[in-house]
């Protein structure tokens, strides 16, 4: 059923969710955006899923673990442009809360 090891980590589609759901509030960010914070938190959360996906093939466990940690400082970034998305009214208190 799994042809790579990352498809049955839960991290890795709990990550592509995330994934779509932010490609999703993004594009309801202003068009002044569209070269800033929307495809910043895109880059962001796509990336998370991408190193999970890249450290868990044939790699070391030392080398797992530095993915891990580029995905978890994807995941700061992506909270921080949700702080950004907020403070500029693109998104409610709501949304917010929900990720």
């Amino acid at each position: 059923m799994y042809k790579f090891k990352f498809e049955k980590l839960k991290i890795w589609q709990k990550a592509m969710d995330l994934g779509e759901d932010i490609d999703e509030i993004s594009d309801s960010f202003p068009k002044k955006e569209m070269f800033n914070l929307s495809s910043q938190i895109r880059r962001a959360s796509d990336s998370i899923a991408l190193n999970i996906s890249e450290g868990s093939i044939g790699q070391s466990n030392p080398e797992q673990i530095k993915f891990v940690g580029y995905s978890i400082s994807s995941l700061a970034e992506v909270v921080t442009c949700l702080f950004k998305a907020k403070r500029r009214n693109y998104i409610s208190e709501e949304i917010f809360d929900s990720f």
